[in-house]
């Protein structure tokens, strides 16, 4: 590519009928990211000089998600070109380089296809195509090619002639534009069709006739999968979740259960590492080398250190720090909280807003409450510090290094270094009164009967 300016139009304001929901389609997350955000990310890497987003009235949320970039509203809602015509406005005085057109329901648009198609561009091109050779082209515009490969036309598919319906290169709607030939043709473009809507499609015949080149790069039908409906949706997790599986693999991950495993689109993942099944990642999750992931865990804003072991059946939620050669075993919740390198959280324990010390130990059934109804409040416990099954820790409290809580206390009061702790109540015992008891509620169930 030349150093020519680019700019890109993303168009996001399709209701999403099919998607039977209240959000926005573009706003439907794979891997735990909006679709939109995909395709920004995507095109990111052409650093263009603008990028303009084109929602639909109402559309807020769209606007946040893709913020600080432009939004531009489409208010008729009729057709690709008027919605490339809503972005006109925003790209003022952009009168040379190359404007790329994406589609915020298309997820997986990667940077290099973006760059090949700028490339193209750049070589000469007025506009440049996307076109793929689905399995199925039913449905699909045919792209018409002349003897040297140049793009003459594209076809909706109920307009085909039989020739023209044996093609196998299909239209997926992206295009590159030169801005100095192409887009001023948008206002020739009519909405003469039966919809009664403005096609970009359109755009490459008046090329043509103006005497301008068109040209096609290809790309592969998953990479141009489009979503509008649930089970769309639901096709493009699988996709996108089997690649990033077998580049785990591929990187010296081990996955004993590949297709049981769900990632984020922003998993970090050390080598030698091993995930059981069922184990899945939210966004944020960055864990090191020679680490075992038991199966059943949920990982999300965590960061996981060398060695560590993890699970079965733990969760870490977000601001987790898991420290070198430490231990979160199963029922095991952590949120906010630091564990130590070496430390053990083995069973059934709650750690939140708390700071544990290396190689500290804490027992079956332990919470940090840190939460009184009004405020979140701090727990920390020191280095090699011993805390007692079911021991309550209010906070904010402190444990001081090497102190030890016993078992069943409620810990109120900062605890000293190296100091035993324990609150309990008194334990009274009364010499055979089980068996007074029982004979009592023996002879209240015979008067009853």
């Amino acid at each position: 590519m030349t150093g020519e300016p680019r700019a890109v139009v993303v168009l996001g304001a399709g209701k999403g009928t099919r998607m039977k929901s209240a959000l926005p389609k573009v706003l439907h997350k794979i891997a735990g990211r909006t679709m939109i955000s995909h395709a920004l990310d995507a095109a990111s890497v052409l650093k263009p000089e603008r990028t303009v987003v084109v929602v639909g009235p109402g559309m807020d949320n769209v606007a946040a998600e893709v913020a600080p970039f432009d939004t531009a509203i489409q208010h008729g809602q009729s057709g690709t070109a008027d919605a490339l015509k809503a972005a006109v406005p925003s790209l003022k005085g952009f009168d040379q380089g190359t404007v790329i057109v994406l589609f915020g329901d298309s997820p997986f648009i990667t940077a290099e296809t973006l760059a090949n198609m700028v490339a193209a561009r750049e070589a000469g091109a007025s506009a440049v195509v996307l076109g793929f050779e689905p399995a199925d082209p039913t449905g699909y515009g045919r792209l018409v090619l002349d003897d040297a490969d140049n793009l003459t036309a594209i076809v909706e598919h109920k307009e085909c002639t039989q020739d023209q319906l044996r093609i196998g290169l299909c239209n997926s709607g992206f295009m590159a534009l030169d801005a100095a030939t192409a887009l001023p043709l948008l206002n020739a473009i009519t909405n003469d069709n039966a919809k009664g809507e403005y096609y970009l499609t359109d755009i490459v015949s008046l090329c043509v006739e103006a005497g301008h080149k068109c040209s096609v790069i290809k790309a592969s039908e998953d990479e141009l999968l489009g979503v509008n409906s649930r089970a769309d949706l639901a096709r493009a997790e699988k996709i996108w979740q089997d690649k990033r599986r077998l580049e785990a693999m591929d990187n010296g991950v081990t996955l004993t259960s590949p297709e049981s495993v769900f990632f984020a689109y922003d998993t970090q993942l050390g080598t030698d590492v091993i995930i059981e099944p069922h184990v899945v990642f939210g966004p944020n999750v960055t864990v090191g080398n020679n680490v075992t992931i038991k199966a059943f865990s949920h990982l999300e804003g965590a960061q996981v250190g060398d060695g560590a072991d993890i699970g079965p059946y733990a969760r870490l939620r977000e601001g987790s720090v898991i420290g070198k050669g430490a231990r979160v075993g199963n029922f095991v919740e952590t949120k906010k909280c630091t564990l130590g390198d070496g430390a053990k959280a083995n069973h059934l324990s709650y750690l939140g807003d708390a700071e544990i010390g290396a190689r500290a130990n804490i027992g079956a059934g332990t919470i940090t409450c840190n939460y009184d109804g009004f405020l979140k409040s701090k727990t920390w416990v020191g280095e090699a510090a011993f805390i007692g099954s079911n021991t309550s820790l209010v906070a904010p409290v402190s444990i001081g290094d090497g102190a030890i809580t016993g078992a069943g206390s409620v810990i109120t009061r900062d605890v000293s270094p190296d100091a035993i702790a324990v609150e309990r109540g008194e334990q009274k015992m009364r010499p055979g009164a089980a068996t007074e008891y029982r004979a009592a509620k023996k002879a209240l169930r015979d008067a009853q009967s």
